[in-house]
């Protein structure tokens, strides 16, 4: 693909969802790059924020998502596609994004990448690492006690075994994103 834009030609916002760990940030980059969209990660953001002084004990996860919002929209107001990554858990982050593609008449398209061997997921946590001065991994604890959410969220979705190859992920996006014959 050669544009900013999904192959329909109108703005889309496709939101990636799932735990901590079982590779949403490689999936959003392949799909960010493949589509050559705009890609929005929550985590650098609340990172950014520490080091400019905002305090940890600042509701800056929130923040986050706020920010993360605020540009998605200038990007799908220009027409464009936006690739959402963060963990997406709660049904008001969720809504979140639901309430800026009515906003914006994009396309909202979300992909819950998901992980069923827990001991992979476990060591794809504990070997990985970011990039991201001073933001701290979750422990496996915390990862678990994240679960429950995505066990109850019935809403349509296209979910992805992140145990296939990420180009693999990548291409179910796009072929989502492509319109009906």
């Amino acid at each position: 693909m050669t544009s900013g834009r999904p192959p329909l030609g109108e703005p889309a916002l496709i939101v990636l969802a799932g735990l901590p760990g079982v590779g949403k940030s490689a999936v959003a980059e392949s799909t960010a790059a493949a589509l050559r969209c705009t890609l929005v990660s929550v985590d650098p953001l609340e990172a950014a924020m520490w080091r400019a002084g905002v305090p940890r004990d600042a509701a800056t996860g929130l923040a986050a998502y706020v920010v993360a919002e605020a540009v998605a929209e200038a990007q799908l107001r220009l027409g464009g596609a936006v690739v959402v990554d963060a963990v997406n858990d709660h049904p008001a982050a969720r809504e979140q994004w639901r309430a800026l593609a009515a906003r914006t008449g994009a396309l909202l398209l979300f992909a819950e990448v998901l992980l069923e061997d827990r001991a992979e997921h476990r060591r794809r946590l504990e070997q990985r690492v970011r990039d991201l001065d001073g933001f701290p991994e979750p422990t496996w604890a915390e990862v678990e006690s994240r679960r429950a959410a995505f066990d109850e969220w019935a809403d349509d979705r296209l979910r992805l075994d992140a145990s296939l190859p990420v180009g693999r992920l990548t291409s179910r996006i796009a072929q989502a994103l492509a319109p009906a014959p």
